[in-house]
């Protein structure tokens, strides 16, 4: 049976809402974390945490290659270090220290990234990265996770906590349903939204929901869509996607991320090599963003259910 009528939502909040009060619930059973902010206490929700533990946050400044490094240094005393910034900043401008001090080494660092994407919205295209995803998963041994809800950030903000290794977690600024309960958040494991015989949507974040909405409409059209989350990037749960590409035989994607690099190749990786299979990708089409209210980008840039219904139309009528 389909499961999409069963999806409620039980209210509204930003996913960056969910990392701090995660963050804040884990350094309560966990002494070892420690937060880290270059600048930005306030919009990556680091206040409480740093009420409660004043002695276990680090404020770094605007400099972001420092806070990595304070970072990767912090780990050898045993400390589980959580770096808080914008997902610009927490990539393209310290990939080198990324790479170098905390990859390389097999640093326990949680690199923890805020305003992904094109719904940071106004502050335009130099703020709205869209290569993160692909910068990170092709670090050697970092795992990467992309929630899709404020319930699914603060669980998964949690669990990274219990993982040794570095970790880059991708959230974002606007409000966005919440659809998902924490319990279900399994790290590396891939969640089941609804099942379907005719085509395989696999998303990540923000564009969930929109997958979500785009299986409903598929469904009055008489098409079943399977519809997963792939909250964890890398390593990615290839047994789901190779058991719902064998059945379905077709794959749409969807990210709030630059369709080259992203989650899409991450699935076609593996179609490629185990059963390959038409697919089409719903991400921005290799190009910068710009400044815009959130959900106005998202549907200029072709990121909404209305293009994730027709690509599916368009894979369906690819197959043999």
């Amino acid at each position: 049976m389909n499961k999409l009528a069963d999806i409620t939502v039980t209210g509204n909040k930003d996913t960056r809402s969910g990392f701090g009060d995660g963050i804040l619930e884990a350094a309560k059973t966990n002494n070892q974390i420690v937060a880290l902010t270059a600048d930005l206490a306030g919009s990556m929700k680091l206040n409480e945490f740093m009420k409660e533990f004043p002695d276990r946050f680090v404020q770094c400044g605007i400099a972001e290659a420092n806070m990595m490094g304070i970072a990767a240094g912090l780990t050898i005393g045993g400390k589980i270090p959580y770096t808080a910034t914008f997902a610009n900043f927490s990539t393209g401008r310290v990939y080198d220290q990324i790479r170098q001090s905390i990859a390389y080494s097999g640093k326990n660092v949680k690199i923890c990234a805020s305003h992904a994407g094109l719904t940071l919205g106004e502050d335009g295209a130099t703020h709205q990265i869209l290569e993160d995803i692909g910068l990170m998963k092709m670090l050697p041994g970092l795992t990467v996770v992309v929630p899709c809800d404020y319930a699914q950030t603060k669980a998964a903000t949690k669990a990274i906590a219990e993982f040794d290794g570095p970790v880059y977690l991708r959230f974002g600024r606007p409000v966005w349903p919440i659809f998902t309960k924490e319990a279900d958040f399994v790290l590396g494991q891939a969640q089941h939204f609804s099942e379907g015989k005719d085509v395989s949507i696999f998303a990540c974040g923000h564009m969930v929901w929109k997958a979500i909405g785009a299986g409903k409409t598929l469904l009055e059209k008489g098409i079943e869509a399977e519809i997963i989350n792939i909250h964890t990037i890398k390593p990615l749960d290839e047994k789901a996607v190779l058991a719902s590409i064998k059945k379905t035989g077709c794959v749409v994607t969807a990210e709030e991320h630059n369709y080259i690099g992203g989650l899409g190749d991450s699935i076609a990786s593996v179609a490629s090599r185990e059963w390959p299979v038409p697919i089409e990708y719903v991400g921005v089409k290799d190009s910068f963003g710009e400044s815009g209210k959130p959900n106005d980008l998202l549907v200029k840039y072709g990121l909404d259910a209305e293009h994730i219904v027709a690509a599916a139309v368009k894979v369906m009528a690819r197959k043999k």
